[in-house]
């Protein structure tokens, strides 16, 4: 699978060979499909997406770390696109910490996770109120996880909160130290402006990523901008999400005005699209083969 290549791999390699690399917010194994069939050649489950689609709560660091490894089991069993975890400040309080997290982000197939520096009860980056830990404690968070892979391909990338909460020059100096401690990526978070990333990406040593959100801090650059800055990875960690609940809402409220769907069919997957998203005939095949063969045993 995936070339015999390990999920963290497949991550720095899909890093290397695109300036920026997409990567696309997936908050379920289906997504994942659609992600994949896109062309996408990087996948992100986010906190909040597991919060908000899985658990119907907002993302208020309110998920277990066996919440976010059940959702990484499934998206990585059904795609082997190289993916991304969001694993907010590594549930550090919980059993076995940090190290115990990274673990079983591994073994349940991610290529690569992220880990910030704000206090336990955290706040989503694009939002007021956030408390970022001392950079000396974040710092140690870094060297736990690294420490702690039984896959040294498996990429720890740092992320910052610190250009909205001290600003860009604090952002950069906590970086630089996160990177001296053994992080391979940066992912810089809430940044507003060109020549702010312009600044961040060339005094970091290492891969930074954007987070391109809608209805956040940062405007939405195109990719060009984000090259042009020297930015090598842009998140949109919930752009399908976003789009899905609307479009869901609407079929509700459709339905219920209405008393059939008829009015909202042509926004609609058809069912073959999404048996060949499924490769349902494929499936269907084996299976019939398979229950031939125990027949025939």
């Amino acid at each position: 699978m995936g070339n015999g290549l390990t999920a963290g791999e497949r991550f720095r390699q899909a890093v290397d060979q695109h300036r920026p690399l997409q990567v696309a917010g997936t908050i379920n194994a289906y997504c994942a499909l659609l992600a994949q069939q896109t062309g996408f050649e990087a996948i992100y489950l986010s906190g909040a997406g597991v919060a908000n689609a899985s658990f119907g709560k907002p993302d208020l660091g309110v998920t277990s770390r066996a919440d976010v490894v059940a959702d990484v089991r499934r998206i990585a069993a059904a795609s082997e696109t190289p993916l991304l975890v969001d694993i907010d400040t590594g549930w550090e309080e919980e059993s076995g910490g940090i190290a115990r997290t990274v673990v079983e982000m591994i073994d349940a197939g991610a290529g690569a996770v992220h880990i910030e520096d704000q206090v336990p009860a955290k706040r989503c980056g694009h939002r007021e109120g956030k408390v970022l830990v001392t950079c000396d404690a974040m710092r140690q968070r870094v060297i736990t996880a690294t420490e702690a892979r039984t896959d040294t391909s498996f990429v720890v990338m740092a992320r910052t909160d610190a250009y909205s909460v001290e600003g860009l020059d604090a952002a950069i100096q906590r970086s630089q130290r996160y990177v001296d401690a053994g992080a391979e990526m940066i992912f810089a978070e809430a940044m507003k402006d060109l020549e702010d990333y312009r600044r961040f990406c060339q005094a970091i040593s290492v891969p930074v990523l954007a987070n391109l959100t809608e209805f956040g801090k940062t405007p939405l650059y195109t990719l060009a901008e984000m090259q042009e800055v020297g930015v090598r990875l842009v998140l949109y960690p919930l752009s399908a999400f976003r789009a899905m609940s609307k479009a869901a809402q609407t079929v509700y409220e459709t339905i219920r005005k209405d008393g059939n769907q008829q009015a909202v069919l042509q926004n609609m997957q058809t069912r073959q699209q999404l048996y060949d998203v499924l490769g349902y005939e494929q499936h269907e095949r084996q299976l019939d083969d398979q229950l031939a063969k125990e027949k025939d045993d």
